[in-house]
């Protein structure tokens, strides 16, 4: 467990403004885990996410709430720190290892879901864009400007045409990914019928991961690795919150 406390790394921006806006959200909440106030601290790091979303951020937002026993919750936390940075070591390395502890899976991912974390989902919507204009450029331009047509034109039409058509393909994996969740409670009840006295299917450990199908009302109907079955809001949460 001290393993997570030790991955605890300040992120902080470079530019002057931004510089004191980080700190002044980072140091409370820094400042009382070294403390050992495990409490305060989530509950530091959860306001300088709400004003200020960043993988630091929920990184250490992470090991606030796994102290604290709330291993659904920290897991969660991590997952959104590599929604927005993929490439975040402390999270790989904090998820790495809370799983083995919780002893639970990280989610199945479909092939072009599992491309789509390769950046963070706002750079494959540039991608897409920048690769449609190279092709159409590489087309459209050399007829507007009267150019020789060349082989390195076609070539570059067909890049920007592959760019673009991969990235739609990734842009179509983060939309499906906004549907996977995260148990966040302890021993929650995955019932037949969305209903608080509907029977039990079988009880969620914190950390597992869920796919949402659909929602009515105040419950989900998710998939779980194993079964089928609705909860109620609040008992997950989803990485894109």
């Amino acid at each position: 467990m001290r393993r997570i406390f030790l991955l605890l790394i300040l992120m902080m921006d470079s530019g002057g403004q931004d510089r004191a806006l980080a700190e002044d959200l980072f140091t409370p909440g820094t400042g009382a885990i070294r403390a050992g106030d495990f409490p305060t601290a989530a509950a530091d790091f959860q306001r300088s996410i709400q004003q200020r979303p960043s993988s630091g951020a929920l990184v250490n937002l992470g090991i606030a709430e796994w102290q604290c026993g709330h291993a659904g919750v920290a897991i969660l936390a991590w997952e959104q720190a590599q929604w927005i940075d993929p490439s975040d070591a402390r999270a790989i390395q904090n998820l790495k290892f809370a799983r083995t502890v919780a002893q639970v899976d990280a989610p199945e991912l479909r092939w072009f879901e599992s491309a789509s974390t390769w950046l963070p989902p706002n750079a494959w919507v540039w991608l897409a864009g920048a690769g449609l204009w190279l092709a159409v450029g590489s087309l459209v331009l050399p007829r507007v400007l009267r150019w020789k047509k060349s082989g390195g034109q076609q070539t570059l039409a067909a890049f920007g045409l592959c760019i673009f058509l991969f990235s739609l393909t990734a842009n179509l994996g983060v939309v499906s990914r906004t549907d996977i969740g995260f148990v966040v409670r302890k021993n929650v009840a995955l019932r037949m019928t969305p209903t608080s006295g509907s029977e039990l299917l079988s009880a969620l450990s914190p950390g597992e991961p869920v796919r949402r199908l659909k929602s009515r009302g105040n419950y989900f109907f998710i998939r779980t690795p194993m079964a089928t079955g609705w909860v109620e809001r609040g008992q997950v949460g989803f990485i894109n919150e």
